[in-house]
């Protein structure tokens, strides 16, 4: 219970040595350790996206085959995805910091296996390790942000800067690489890895205070390898049917359903143990719920048709890969705005109406790009990026903050790896789902082209890539009528598939009716901290209240032993987290506008 302590024994989790009894230094320390975690997300985003320039020289270097070539760029998506909640509730357990680190030291040693791969096989267990490193880093971040940041509005702060971060790693990766490999070799685009840990390795011991959650009973390493194993399988089947597999292909099914029926029998685990991995009882509290919903609603909208976009911009009008870059920039631009931003228009708007307002704006952004067709009209193309990339982070920042409120304090890792696994999984069925759409739209119109050989209309009928190839073989009058088929039939398939995407948006806007109408603060946020004292300074800047259960502010030299008796009694909706919190110090709750999320966001649009 926040503030129950034993006399003359108090103990302070969550909090660096250095930081205990003065309130201008923790103040101080929590803006540094922001920078160190966002330097954090910085390595993440942009690796998640700086392969896929130097795919063409790989390819050229390395010779793989066209499964090994599928690995090199899957293995650190899956693995990453498939290995979140493990490493999650594993920080809950044996602290989140000791996570983080290991997580730095394996992607500094990953990244140096693929810089000096040399072989295909080395290159993909190299990026296996970078997944690795990744699940490891990703949910550890959140956590200790959580602890840094005991004041819900000023959290909010934090978490705007720290995806706005998010968004210009995702950016500059395509960028950064293109420049590396201007002037370097492919490796060249691990290498910026190695330098940026080996200096937030130290900083890092030094400065990111320790912290752990639940250690009540002992860990489920068998839920957690149930829980990894599943969803790799399923994370393998949806990116298989994205890259165009059959559903039904015995490669595509077999493992999909096994990944299922391994989840299913996770829940059913987690439902019977007395101390589960994960807390799904997470999932009754509609916020909780409605939020991961709209969080996998938004990405499975949007990922799909940015990838679709890209392509447009480069097949249909003809752009090369850095213009195509420079005209998805204004996406990213915005939602870094939205980011900083997002705090204010979340204490005003509340995550009601604040997700519902993304939702709608980013809806209409995608209806606006029906009127695009085989003719440039930038004018369009760049207003309709600025409005989806601030729709879409709006949308992220407010579901994920109230996701994430509504976790309890010692099960933070474990809430934090469930949001960043639906935003993998929205993304891949995004992929699947309207790339689907589209090939159900193109491919009737090409395959039975006027005046073109029926093999040569079936061959064309894949992919508009496919159908230039097949066009530029044919030559002359048939090659012609070829690619304007081709590109008049993927025109029509964007704009449907745009249709579908804006319609799912909705979907969105309408569940997001049930979230809560206003931020409001719980009692161990917005009250007197009895065990530890009022933190003026927090209430003053904020109007969040005093700073709860964190030795880090004046509050902590103030306490007196008889403020113990003090404390309010906690709301309905927190008294099973209040009870849990006994002889610990308590936290509120924090929250992540994803992330990756935007480096997500920004990953797959750059992809």
């Amino acid at each position: 219970m926040s503030g129950t302590t034993t006399a003359g024994n108090r103990r302070t989790t969550g909090v660096p040595r250095q930081w205990r009894g003065t309130d201008a230094d923790g103040g101080a320390h929590r803006w540094i350790v922001l920078l160190v975690l966002c330097v954090s997300l910085l390595l993440v985003a942009v690796d998640a996206t700086v392969l896929h320039v130097a795919v063409p020289a790989v390819t050229e270097d390395l010779r793989p085959g066209s499964i090994e070539l599928l690995w090199i760029v899957d293995a650190y998506p899956l693995v990453c995805a498939s290995l979140l909640i493990l490493f999650g509730t594993l920080g809950d357990r044996v602290g989140r910091r000791r996570v983080l680190l290991l997580g730095y030291g394996l992607f500094g040693v990953a990244s140096a296996l693929a810089a000096e791969a040399g072989n295909p096989k080395v290159l993909i267990v190299a990026r296996a390790l970078l997944g690795v490193g990744g699940a490891m880093i990703m949910p550890a971040t959140l956590s200790i942000l959580r602890q840094v940041f005991p004041d819900r509005r000023e959290r909010a702060l934090a978490i705007g800067v720290w995806s706005a971060v998010a968004a210009v790693g995702a950016a500059v990766g395509p960028l950064l690489g293109g420049f590396l490999l201007e002037h370097f070799w492919w490796g060249s685009v691990f290498l910026i890895n190695i330098p940026l840990m080996a200096v937030a390795l130290p900083v890092g011991r030094w400065l990111l205070p320790e912290s752990t959650g639940d250690r009540d009973g002992p860990w489920d390493v068998l839920g957690a390898i149930m829980a990894a194993c599943g969803l790799f399988c399923v994370v393998f089947g949806v990116k298989r049917v994205g890259s165009g597999a059959a559903l039904l292909d015995p490669l595509t099914a077999a493992p999909t359903l096994f990944g299922v029926v391994l989840l299913v029998l996770f829940v059913r685990r987690q439902r019977r143990r007395k101390h589960p991995l994960v807390d799904l009882r997470l999932f009754t509290r509609p916020a909780f719920s409605i939020s991961v919903g709209c969080i996998v609603l938004a990405l499975l909208a949007l990922v799909g048709l940015e990838l679709i976009a890209a392509q447009y911009l480069q097949l249909v009008l003809g752009l090369t890969p850095l213009e195509t870059g420079m005209r998805l920039l204004p996406l990213t631009l915005a939602a870094m705005a939205a980011g900083l931003a997002g705090s204010r228009m979340l204490q005003r708007l509340g995550p009601r109406a604040m997700v519902a307002f993304g939702f709608s704006l980013t809806a209409a952004a995608v209806l606006s790009l029906v009127v695009m067709g085989q003719s440039d009209r930038p004018a369009v193309l760049v207003g309709a990026f600025l409005f989806l990339g601030f729709g879409l982070e709006t949308t992220l920042f407010g579901a994920y903050e109230s996701m994430l409120n509504e976790s309890s304090v010692k099960s933070a890792g474990g809430a934090a790896a469930i949001g960043e696994t639906s935003y993998q999984l929205g993304a891949g069925i995004g992929i699947a789902l309207l790339g689907s759409v589209m090939n159900a739209t193109y491919a009737p119109g090409v395959s039975h082209a006027a005046g073109v050989p029926e093999s040569a209309s079936e061959a064309a009928s894949a992919s508009l890539g496919a159908a230039y190839k097949v066009s530029d073989r044919l030559g002359g009058s048939e090659g012609e009528a070829l690619r304007a088929v081709a590109r008049q039939s993927f025109v029509h398939g964007l704009h449907v598939t745009l249709v579908v995407s804006a319609g799912l948006l909705l979907v969105g806007a309408l569940a997001a009716l049930r979230l809560p109408k206003s931020m409001e603060c719980s009692p161990d946020e917005d009250g007197t901290d009895a065990g530890h004292g009022t933190d003026a300074g927090h209430g003053a800047d904020t109007g969040c209240g005093t700073d709860t259960g964190r030795g880090t502010d004046a509050g902590h030299t103030a306490n007196a032993d008889a403020g113990h008796d003090l404390e309010p009694a906690p709301a309905p909706d927190t008294a099973r987290d209040a009870a849990q919190d006994t002889g610990t110090a308590r936290v509120p709750r924090p929250n992540h506008p994803d992330r990756a999320d935007r480096a997500a966001v920004g990953a797959e649009t750059s992809g």
